[in-house]
């Protein structure tokens, strides 16, 4: 096919973006997942090697449309997919996702003069500060990332270039940036023997950071309490501050500002966090939150209702960094996280494009908003604010609560009928069934009593193809676990199809 043709298939394009819209905005017609013809006749499909001649616009849509996307799972499109905090995309992020996509713009250097996109980008980070209650004056510092993963390596990597510079400091060593001189060589004249990172539960993100960057795996620490029956997140201040005071290692602390299993909060209130920041200045470490999911708590209204959880995520203003992720209860589409920080120039320090003088030229002068290529891992970007940028001023922060509120009180109600159900536990099980209410967020952790039903519970659940769950574990044991975060969400009818199809698993095993 000529690339002269396309423009002939500009209408039929155009038909084929609206269809797409239809499919994706209307009620999902078929199962969670996919069926295992569809899945077989997608693989069938797809060529052994790369045809000498290619196929033609029409025949690859053709091929997409009728043989890749009956294949797809339903995660976006579907209220009852619960796996992996996934998310859903709102009307307004699709639309602005496919002008991303129409217009391609490589948002890495800021230059006035060519495009608005950087500013867009800016502004949008300025939107995020706002809906989390952050003071734009400290906070409007940051970039867009991949998801949670990345934010979560830009936040350590920016935490290991203050720590050991901070170290170096104390031995009167001066020019001990880790981005300009390396690692080996400062932490060498700073007289640190490696470095640690000190958590509560992390996300296994913290764990991938930790071995890209130099800690090492195994250098993850717990600083969980041993005998924390209320929380089993809470932290020992006290092996915390020990291990602060190691003179031979530098730490950064990772607060879990939303556990991925439970959902839970590793503080309780702004007393705890005021603890943490004093004991991490005490000490010169960095204070990291990672809040992929758990920092969408700030933005819901202050009542009795969700006092517990406005109180996990209380205090995040005293941390150093931020990560979160859009792609989850912001509701954009993949691929889309964010870091924040108000301590601007160190991830300059860590992420500058040394010696790219095409990456500045034309730009002398307009330094308002600093180019993203040095301030993040990538130098080819994808203008994914524009998503996040369109839906935020959508809905506003009133339809963003709105959204949570729902997800809340839906994941409320399925742990209430768990916690009273004959079949089945409800997780952590600890205090009453008041107290487990009150601290759900919007991810239910539960598992099967009898270990037969147990051990396939998660199998068993998404071969209904009504919904689906992420099998996990929890305590040695196998686990599921139900994530609510698709703004599509209807507590009463969702409520509806989670319990019959548990109670027609629960039937059957019997």
């Amino acid at each position: 096919m000529e690339l002269g043709d396309c423009q002939k298939t500009a209408h039929e394009q155009g038909q084929l973006q609206r269809d797409l819209w239809e499919i994706t905005q209307s009620p999902w017609k078929r199962g969670i997942l996919p069926g295992a013809d569809s899945l077989s006749q997608a693989r069938e499909s797809l060529p052994r090697s790369l045809p000498a001649d290619g196929m033609g616009f029409e025949s690859v849509q053709k091929h997409i449309l009728e043989d890749i996307v009956p294949a797809f799972n339903a995660s976006s499109i579907s209220p009852n997919y619960y796996g992996f905090v996934t998310g859903g995309v709102t009307p307004a992020a699709l639309f602005a996702d496919n002008v991303v996509s129409a217009y391609d713009q490589n948002v890495q250097v800021h230059l006035a003069d060519h495009s608005i996109a950087t500013d867009v980008e800016s502004n949008a980070l300025g939107l995020l500060a706002d809906l989390f209650h952050l003071d734009r004056r400290e906070w409007h510092n940051g970039t867009f990332t991949t998801g949670a993963t990345a934010s979560n390596v830009l936040g350590i990597a920016c935490g290991r270039e203050f720590v050991v510079r901070a170290a170096a400091s104390k031995k009167g060593v001066s020019n001990s940036s880790v981005g300009e001189s390396g690692l080996f060589e400062v932490m060498h004249a700073s007289g640190l023997s490696g470095l640690q990172i000190l958590s509560t539960m992390p996300h296994s993100s913290v764990g991938k950071a930790a071995g890209i960057l130099g800690f090492g795996r195994a250098n993850v620490i717990s600083v969980c309490l041993d005998d924390n029956n209320q929380n089993p997140l809470g932290i020992d201040f006290k092996k915390l501050e020990r291990e602060l005071a190691r003179q031979d290692k530098a730490s950064i602390v990772v607060v879990s500002c939303g556990e991925v299993n439970t959902g839970r909060f590793a503080t309780t209130g702004i007393i705890e966090m005021q603890k943490l920041r004093n004991l991490c200045d005490k000490y010169g470490a960095w204070l990291h939150v990672d809040g992929a999911f758990g920092l969408f708590g700030r933005i819901l209204v202050d009542s009795p209702e969700f006092a517990s959880i406005s109180k996990g995520c209380e205090g995040v203003e005293l941390a150093d960094s931020i990560a979160g992720d859009a792609h989850k209860l912001l509701n954009v589409p993949y691929d889309c996280g964010f870091f924040l920080t108000p301590h601007h120039q160190e991830a300059g320090n860590v992420f500058c494009n040394a010696n790219a003088a095409y990456l500045t030229a034309g730009n002398a002068g307009l330094v308002s908003i600093p180019s993203p290529l040095n301030l993040g891992i990538e130098n080819s970007r994808r203008f994914r604010a524009l998503p996040a940028y369109a839906s935020l001023l959508s809905y506003g922060r009133i339809g963003y609560q709105n959204m949570l509120e729902k997800q809340i009180r839906l994941a409320r109600m399925i742990t209430g009928w768990l916690f009273d159900h004959p079949e089945y536990n409800i997780l952590p099980e600890t205090g009453s069934k008041e107290d487990l209410l009150d601290q759900t967020f919007m991810i239910v952790l539960f598992s099967a009593k009898q270990d037969a039903l147990n051990q396939k519970l998660a199998a068993r659940i998404n071969e209904t193809s009504k919904m689906f769950v992420s099998g996990t574990s929890w305590q040695g044991r196998p686990a599921c676990r139900i994530a609510i975060s698709n703004w599509r969400v209807n507590p009463e009818t969702d409520f509806t199809i989670i319990t019959d199809v548990l109670d027609e698993v629960a039937r059957r095993e019997q």
